[in-house]
């Protein structure tokens, strides 16, 4: 299946967003900055053009100021946004990484916020804390382990460096042996999220069950509107941005593509009535949608 790669689309997207003063010019949230960033390195991959590794260089000293703290770095810029979750530091981790195949000193700064983040959140042989206090001091108040955390360490951890981060994958791998087994996800952006990973690694147990298993469920899911439900029971329940990342996650393991392409139409005329219609984090996974670029692998031998 040919992985969409509409650059027109992102174009007029991110010179939008831009006049609106919605992203990257717009308020900072780290889950939607690392979805960004990657498509600043996939575009500057695309087409060479230097203003796009810039604009992702500024992106992640943006981030550091805004966001940064001595350990880790703050969910978002707004008040409600504090404390840290490690699925989002997880994708930061990825799109660091993502940057520095360009320029190789950004791999050293995900190595480095790893070693700041992982004994915090890493209860050994149990999981890994979903939130933390934003010093990294304790767990938030009222959250508990992440199902898809260890998942989510493990593959960014190896997508950045595997002899210098040895010691966290072992920890995550052992996670995810003790709970891949009996995993059932059953929410949208889980389900994209574990395909993602699972496209890093095919041949591993774990990715061989958790991609089946995430396709029957996706499967349940589908609405003929044209769009993935957030859960199997609630058919009627969606939001454009989950919907974007099973988008995400079906191009990374090559299937549904006439659905992906379904989705990407029926949302581009959606709106919520909400906050979600204005969001960064709408549009810059529309874009991710429409151009997974190194979302995906293999991008790096396929575009030149």
């Amino acid at each position: 299946m040919a992985v969409c790669s509409d650059t027109d689309y992102v174009l007029a997207k991110l010179a939008w967003m831009r006049a609106e003063h919605i992203w990257p010019n717009g308020m900072r949230y780290l889950w939607t900055d690392a979805f960004g960033l990657i498509l600043l390195v996939s575009l500057y991959r695309k087409f060479g053009d230097n203003k796009f590794i810039e604009e992702a260089v500024w992106l992640v000293s943006e981030v550091d100021r805004v966001l940064g703290r001595t350990r880790g770095i703050r969910i978002g810029e707004a008040p409600d946004r504090d404390g840290q979750y490690f699925h989002y530091l997880a994708m930061w981790l990825y799109a660091l990484a993502v940057l520095g195949r360009h320029i190789p000193s950004y791999r050293q700064r995900g190595i480095d916020l790893v070693r700041q983040i992982h004994d915090a959140f890493l209860i050994p042989g149990r999981g890994v804390v979903w939130k933390m206090q934003e010093d990294l001091s304790a767990p938030y108040p009222g959250f508990g382990l992440g199902a898809l955390d260890a998942f989510d360490g493990y593959a960014s951890y190896r997508l950045l460096d595997e002899d210098a981060l040895a010691r966290e994958i072992a920890d995550m791998r052992a996670l995810i042996d003790r709970s891949a087994p009996d995993l059932v996800i059953t929410q949208d952006l889980g389900l994209g999220m574990m395909l993602w990973m699972s496209h890093f690694f095919p041949t591993e147990e774990w990715a061989e069950v958790q991609r089946e298993r995430c396709l029957v469920v996706l499967d349940q899911m589908w609405q003929e509107t044209g769009y993935f439900c957030r859960e199997p029971h609630q058919p009627h329940v969606k939001f454009a941005f989950t919907n974007y990342g099973v988008s995400i996650g079906l191009q990374a393991v090559g299937a549904m593509s006439k659905r992906v392409s379904r989705l990407n139409v029926f949302f581009e005329n959606y709106r919520s009535g909400d906050e979600y219609d204005r969001e960064a984090i709408t549009h810059v996974m529309a874009c991710s949608s429409r151009f997974p670029g190194y979302l995906i692998r293999d991008y790096e031998n396929t575009h030149h």
